[in-house]
Formats: C-alpha cells, structure tokens, sequence
C-alpha cells in the first residue's frame, strides 16, 4: 500500500528524518530542464526491477519525455490527453489506457498542455487527482520514482514536497551553476516546507555529466547531503542515450554504476539540507566563470536619455489662487 511519509528529524545541518517503514517508497527526482533526468530515471528503474523490484515510474515533465528512453523512443498516451478524450466521449479512463510495462518497469506519463493552452502545474495537480481515482493508494510497488521539473516554480510542480506525497528528494545536477542553483532552489522548497509542518527530506545528488571538475561535489558537501551517484561525461552513454539505448543493463558496461545508484537510492534517508546564499553558489566556482568580480552600477535619468537632457516646459495647468 502506497502511504504518505510520517518523518521527523532534529534541526541542524544534513540531520537525517528517521522514516516510519514503508511497504512504497515513494521518492520525487528533480533537476533543470535537459540535466539527464529522465535518463537516469530510465536506467535506474529498469536495473531496479531487473534486480526483482516491483517499479513505477511516472512522469511529471510536460514534456513527456520521461519514458522516451525506457519504450525505445516511443511515446506513451498520456494521463491528461487520455482524460480529456475520455470525457468527450463519456467514458472512463482505465488503467490500460495510460499505463505501459517494458521488462518489469510500469510507466506513465501524466503529460501537459500544449505551449500557450494552459498551465503545466494545474496539469500535475489534475493528473494526481485522476492516479488517486485510479487507486494510486492501493497500489502494490516496492518504488514509485515521479520526474519532476526543477526550474519550474509553479506550485504544481511542488505538490509532492507541498503535500508529503513522498518520503524523500533526489536531486540531478552537473557542475555548471545553473543545475547547481535549481537544484538549491529544490533544497530550500524543502525546508521551507518543512517548516511549515512537512516531513520530507532530501537523500542525495546525482550528478550527471560529470567532467571531474568538481563543483557538484563542493555543492552537495556544503548543503549537507550525499552523492548517490556520479555518471561520467562519457561519448558511450551520450550516443546509446540518444538512440534511445538502456545502458543501465545487468551484466554490462555500466551495470555497477545503476546497481550501486539502486542500493544508494533505497538506503538513503531523507536529510535536512541547509541550502546556500546565491553568493554562496557562486564561492563554488572560479571568479572568471561567473562574474564574481563584476561591479554593479546604477543608472542614472541621464544615462536613461542618451547622456543628454533636455528641459522641457511642464504641460501642468497651474491655477492662480482666488
């Protein structure tokens, strides 16, 4: 039975939650838009349910993108769609209509509305409200891993920080600033709403890409969470990606990495991070990268005009006093 998180912890920098065990571990992975999100979460599930795990997978990125790689490049009827469909023609949405299964892995694509037609985060809200009709509750799963938009800050993309809809937050980043700042802005939602009365927690960083210059490290060790996991820049797992390849497969290549990523994943409790000061950020890079020693100055009226002022007369009516 899938079931909200009940999780206390002690104030203080990477404190870990103590979480009440769970048959579903239910845990939101969030990152900037083209991070490798949705190819970690590919590989990542499918080694899990290659190692007997029962998985699903839900995407939570209006791009609905996240089960690209998973089916081979093809697309998934999503959630939204399928709903909207359905009730033109009167009928109910049906599991089989929006859930799909390759090798163990059960997937759903929750979807969104095309670009200028709506907002992605009532999206999410509506797709949630349909799984929870579905029996999202009752669902027999060792993990339900959700893709989530980190850059996007709409109260949508929130909800299962906002709502303890999960135990614990995973973030993806690289060691360029900005994943590194989107996934800071993930660790302060969730102390924000920690203290507001939430009980979700942050279990690690992944990093993607990673060129060894070591920045996301630096990252993760100053907010006070671990690094579940560190993928290579690699030109083997850039082309099989984008040819839609599994590279997370047993017994290849890079089976140990998405193993020790699965154990990592399972493990982790959820942590109270401290997120950084956006000067605090940029202390994590060379001064040359970005800006640091650039100087604000102000604007004047002058300088707003072309350097030149010219005095014109006031077009105010001025009454003489009776």
């Amino acid at each position: 039975m899938i079931a909200k998180a009940d999780t206390t912890a002690p104030e203080g920098s990477g404190a870990p939650d103590t979480p009440e065990a769970k048959e579903t571990q239910i845990i939101a992975i969030y990152g900037k838009g083209g991070i490798g999100k949705s190819f970690t979460l590919a590989n990542l599930s499918y080694m899990m349910a290659q190692q007997g795990k029962r998985v699903l997978l839900i995407g939570c990125d209006p791009k609905s993108d996240t089960t690209s790689l998973l089916f081979g490049g093809r697309s998934v009827p999503t959630i939204i769609q399928t709903s909207s469909e359905k009730r033109i023609a009167g009928e109910e949405v049906a599991i089989s209509d929006v859930c799909f299964i390759r090798d163990g892995v059960f997937a759903m694509e929750l979807g969104g509305p095309e670009v200028g037609r709506g907002c992605g985060g009532r999206g999410i809200i509506h797709g949630f409200e349909l799984l929870e009709k579905l029996g999202f509750h009752e669902w027999g799963f060792d993990y339900v891993l959700l893709d989530f938009l980190g850059d996007v800050v709409c109260g949508g993309f929130g909800l299962p920080i906002a709502r303890d809809m999960c135990q614990k937050v995973i973030v993806v980043g690289s060691n360029d600033l900005q994943s590194l700042y989107v996934a800071n802005n993930v660790c302060s939602a969730v102390e924000y709403f920690r203290k507001m009365g939430g009980n979700v927690g942050v279990a690690g960083l992944v990093i993607n890409k990673d060129d060894g210059t070591g920045e996301a490290q630096a990252f993760a060790e100053k907010v006070g969470i671990p690094v579940l996991a560190a993928i290579p820049q690699d030109d083997d797992i850039r082309r099989k990606s984008a040819n839609y390849e599994i590279v997370g497969r047993p017994n290849t290549r890079w089976a140990p990495l998405f193993e020790e990523l699965g154990a990592a994943v399972a493990s982790a409790p959820p942590m109270h991070p401290n997120p950084l000061t956006h000067d605090g950020l940029l202390d994590l890079f060379k001064g040359e990268d970005v800006g640091r020693n650039v100087v604000l100055q102000p604007a004047t009226p002058t300088d707003m005009r072309g350097g030149v002022i010219i005095e014109r007369e006031s077009l105010e009516i001025v009454y003489e006093a009776v």
